[in-house]
């Protein structure tokens, strides 16, 4: 869900939206997204979650990934997701 901006919030932008600073003259204009990623600034919300995980299979994740085990086991759970999209439920 987006949030409504403040007055002070939507004043700022509006006063921002003119400025030159905005823009690069000399960057040439863009008419070509054919090679476009799209949303690589993309962070998706994380909430908390208690689940129950195999004792073992914890350990591996922590013991190769030490601080960033709850990230990998992220990416494993994604790249699943990813190969089973279009099987049917």
């Amino acid at each position: 869900m987006v949030r409504k901006l403040s007055k002070e919030e939507q004043a700022a932008l509006d006063a921002l939206s003119g400025s030159p600073d905005l823009t690069d003259p000399d960057a040439p204009e863009v008419t070509n997204w054919a090679n476009a990623v799209r949303g690589g600034l993309y962070r998706p919300v994380k909430r908390p979650v208690t689940m129950r995980l195999d004792a073992d299979v914890l350990e591996w994740f922590r013991s190769r990934h030490d601080k960033g085990y709850q990230t990998r086991i992220n990416a494993v759970l994604r790249e699943y997701i990813a190969r089973h999209r279009h099987d049917a439920a």
